[in-house]
């Protein structure tokens, strides 16, 4: 085989290899290493209809990058739809009628950097578990690979609980 011939035979096993790629099956979201720089669409929150007050002269004055008497309060949100009352009376951030559901919810401890430590647990995880060669030269996914244990089949899962004689009224009925 000549030279020229062997880099041709080189060139077409590249581009054999190249078409391979499965870079569409795996989302964004499980990528550590993807950089976003287009918005995100979970940080667009519409807002209410513009309402006009009875009494103009109840309005409080505009404050430059503050809020709009119709701009949605998720975390009041949050605090309805879980049972709380938004208009409570806060001194540590929490209310005082809450104070004993809060403690024990707490009870085994409460870590204030678990987002921090997670992360790094997760690299830590994510690093022991080998990347094979080309994955650590081109920096992509292992979340899979990662995560492989602790993955759940739905089927199996479904074909579990209704053999327990659970319910599963969300799942596409036996056939």
């Amino acid at each position: 085989m000549t030279r020229y011939q062997l880099f041709a035979a080189a060139g077409l096993c590249l581009l054999a290899l190249s078409a391979c790629s499965r870079s569409g099956d795996i989302p964004i979201l499980m990528n550590a290493a993807s950089h976003q720089d287009d918005p995100d669409e979970f940080s667009i929150v519409p807002t209410g209809a513009l309402q006009a007050p009875a009494d103009f002269s109840t309005l409080p004055p505009p404050t430059p990058g503050g809020t709009n008497l119709v701009d949605p309060d998720p975390r009041a949100q949050a605090v309805v739809a879980l049972g709380g009352r938004v208009s409570a009376e806060r001194t540590s951030g929490i209310p005082a009628a809450d104070a004993g559901l809060v403690g024990y919810a707490g009870r085994g401890g409460v870590s204030g950097d678990i987002r921090a430590t997670l992360a790094a647990e997760d690299l830590e995880l994510r690093r022991d578990n080998n990347p094979r060669l080309l994955e650590r030269a081109f920096n992509t996914n292992v979340y899979r690979q990662a995560y492989e244990e602790q993955l759940l089949d739905p089927q199996e899962e479904l074909r579990r609980w209704r053999a327990r004689g659970v319910r599963t009224p969300a799942a596409p009925p036996q056939r």
